[in-house]
């Protein structure tokens, strides 16, 4: 059942890959410029006070990993971001393989 749940949830995550895939390309063929909508705006444009309190957070826990990682992974494109999480989570949760040579009753 939570294999289930995780699987649906990766495929949501590259359903919405695709549709920010067609947004910037859209975008890309309005504007005659490539421009990618990076996480962090997304993020920010949705909940701008839970990204401060975040960034707070791990400022506060680890300098080092907001401005090598964190900013790093803010900085990417959505689309890739979400395909990303959704193929992991596709993978990670995928169904087992049937056991060769065993009798199933």
């Amino acid at each position: 059942m939570i294999r289930g749940f995780f699987r649906l949830v990766g495929l949501l995550l590259l359903a919405g890959s695709f549709i920010f895939l067609v947004y910037d390309g859209a975008r890309w063929v309005a504007d005659q410029a490539l421009q990618f909508t990076r996480f962090g705006q997304l993020w920010n444009d949705v909940h701008q006070t839970s990204q401060a309190a975040f960034k707070a957070w791990v400022e506060a826990k680890a300098p080092f990993l907001w401005e090598w990682i964190v900013k790093a992974f803010l900085d990417q494109p959505v689309f890739a971001v979400l395909g990303l999480l959704g193929i992991l989570l596709m993978l990670l949760f995928r169904p087992r393989r049937p056991l060769i040579g065993y009798g199933r009753d």
